[in-house]
């Protein structure tokens, strides 16, 4: 079992909150300031998360560049106060990042969830194509 340190869970508490503010932010008509203290949140709850260093590699490795200049380009123009170009630019460089990521968190939801059209879909969007027969 992993264990998490206290250190971690407020990491958590500022992930939790940046995601809050950034959609509190988006429902409020992409609302500025709340968008930009819920990108500043974030990236700080994952910073203490996982550490600065491993932070930094993540957004700097060679096959990620594209995606961590589209991202981080996007939270400074939500800084910068242009929201809706930001959360555009920041949204695609987001999907840039974890375009790896996706398959497996579709399948796993494919797997979790027992509701047969949700079920294909997931799995389909995984990408796999297990079948019961």
């Amino acid at each position: 079992m992993i264990s998490i340190t206290q250190f971690q869970k407020v990491g958590v508490g500022f992930m939790g909150f940046g995601l809050f503010f950034l959609l509190f932010g988006v429902l409020l008509y992409f609302d500025s300031v709340l968008l930009a203290f819920g990108n500043i949140l974030f990236l700080a709850g994952l910073a203490v998360i996982i550490g600065l260093q491993r932070t930094f590699n993540f957004f700097f490795q060679r096959s990620k560049l594209r995606g961590s200049a589209f991202f981080l380009g996007g939270v400074a123009l939500v800084l910068l106060r242009w929201p809706i170009v930001g959360m555009v630019i920041e949204t695609y460089g987001f999907v840039q990042l974890f375009k790896t990521f996706f398959p497996v968190a579709f399948g796993f939801l494919g797997s979790l969830v027992n509701i047969p059209f949700l079920s294909s879909l997931f799995n389909k969007l995984a990408g796999s194509s297990s079948s019961m027969v």
